[in-house]
């Protein structure tokens, strides 16, 4: 079964339980004559309306995630805690009808109540989809199709214990090995990780299982960056050592200890919040510095002859092209005899105008359109160019993980280190980039957009 569908159907169930929970309620509260109600309030209208909150909601606090390989017991938890954030900020906004009397003991009981029922309706209702989903598993009518890749005595020991754990869903399409194999397997040999990007297009994989030894750094490496172009997940299975040492923090997935590389590292309110905070602020910055970006558009325009604006193909958010918006910095048809190349220091194709709208990032302000249109963000990893993206990708395999999130006008790299000028400036800066991509969160957002803003007024930018 494939994420999306599974989270429509936990939406469908959550929005029948939601429902169930509110007539249930308004059974207690109204017609059930255990408290005076002078008027009977209305039935459907608020069901509606509370039942569209509470599935907001429950989208904010990351309850469409997979759960399949989760405690069951850590879901209700919450679920608990959802409702309790819920029902507190309903108390505020008086949705609950009535909820407020004239007697505070009512008005506790009454609130008690309805979470009380929340939490054990939603809580039923994920329950039975989770036997009903493990009964589908274990009869073999939805299962995700799994690659093994490592070496042969360790995929041998993995595919061991997969098998042990049918629940687990994992159906294991094949092995992908790490070294020549000359002994028959018992899972079918798809290929060695040379050919793993054709394996992995070839047959639909959901999952990949990794056993590695753990000092084979360069070959872990390799192979997350081939699987990154690809909707995969990725776990590895470490070693012992790495267990007992600490250094790896693993999930024990009924049993088996693996580590998830590419979970979603921002929670679901975040990645709301920072598109919201995108969004507040390109409409702040466009709207509030209108005069003076019509002041820099003469200046362009009396400084150079060409367009206003410059247009360039990027590359974004899982390879996808885009045309990035600047304004133009550069004489016109700078690259008509040189091609795609890297802007250097004192670059001589760069106007005077554009000089000082390099040094202080105004040549960036017009991306704040495509921050609007959702091609890129306030923070992330520099868009680049197509031509050089394949470059990039043929010498660092990793590169590939930089296309997992929107690319930012701002980045971790970009106010860590300087404008790429070579290769080994590519592999500094791309350092900094998968470091910001695993450890994303609206804090770091923040701090990088405050480093951003003191470079601007210092006008620390490449001229």
């Amino acid at each position: 079964m494939s994420q999306r569908k599974e989270q429509l159907i936990l939406l469908l169930i959550d929005g029948l339980m939601v429902n169930v929970a509110w007539a249930v309620y308004y059974h207690f509260r109204v017609t059930s004559d255990l408290f005076t109600t002078p008027m009977e309030p209305l039935f459907w209208e608020p069901m509606i309306i509370v039942g569209i909150f509470w599935l907001l909601l429950f989208m904010f606090f990351g309850l469409y995630r997979p759960w399949h390989a989760e405690s069951r017991f850590d879901e209700l938890i919450t679920i608990a805690k959802t409702t309790t954030t819920g029902i507190i900020i309903l108390f505020f906004l008086i949705f609950i009808d009535d909820a407020i009397t004239n007697d505070p003991a009512t008005s506790r009981l009454l609130i008690i109540a309805y979470w009380l029922i929340m939490t054990v309706c939603v809580g039923f209702g994920r329950a039975v989809y989770h036997t009903t989903t493990r009964r589908l598993i274990l009869s073999g009518k939805i299962s995700r199709n799994t690659l093994i890749v490592g070496s042969l005595t360790q995929s041998r020991e993995l595919y061991e214990q997969v098998l042990k754990y049918p629940f687990l869903g994992f159906n294991v399409q094949g092995y992908v090995s790490t070294e020549e194999v000359l002994e028959p397997t018992r899972v079918p040999l798809l290929g060695t990780t040379e050919n793993l990007e054709h394996v992995l297009a070839t047959n639909d994989i959901q999952e990949v299982l990794v056993a590695l030894p753990s000092t084979d750094h360069e070959l872990l490496l390799d192979i997350i960056g081939k699987c990154s172009a690809y909707n995969v997940k990725i776990k590895i299975r470490p070693d012992m050592y790495d267990i007992i040492s600490g250094q790896a923090r693993t999930n024990q997935i009924y049993g088996i200890p693996l580590i998830e590389i590419t979970p979603q590292l921002m929670q679901p309110w975040e990645r709301v919040v920072k598109r919201l905070m995108d969004i507040t602020v390109s409409l702040f910055v466009l709207l509030l510095g209108l005069p003076l970006w019509l002041i820099v558009a003469l200046a362009i325009k009396l400084g150079s002859p060409g367009p206003v604006f410059y247009t360039q193909e990027r590359v974004g958010k899982n390879g996808r092209i885009f045309r990035i918006l600047k304004f133009r910095s550069m004489y016109q048809n700078a690259e008509s005899g040189s091609g795609p190349r890297w802007a250097d220091k004192d670059d001589p194709r760069v106007t005077p105008v554009g000089r000082i709208l390099r040094r202080m990032h105004l040549d960036e302000i017009p991306q704040f359109f495509n921050i609007l249109e959702g091609s890129m963000s306030l923070v992330g990893p520099r868009p680049e160019r197509p031509f050089f993206v394949e470059q990039f990708i043929k010498e660092i395999p990793l590169y590939r993980r930089r296309l997992n999130v929107r690319p930012g006008i701002t980045g971790w790299a970009q106010v860590k280190h300087k404008y790429d000028a070579t290769m080994e400036d590519v592999r500094n800066k791309l350092r900094f980039d998968l470091f910001y991509i695993e450890n994303m969160s609206l804090r770091m957002d923040v701090k990088i957009l405050i480093h951003t803003v003191l470079r601007m007024l210092l006008a620390r930018g490449q001229a």
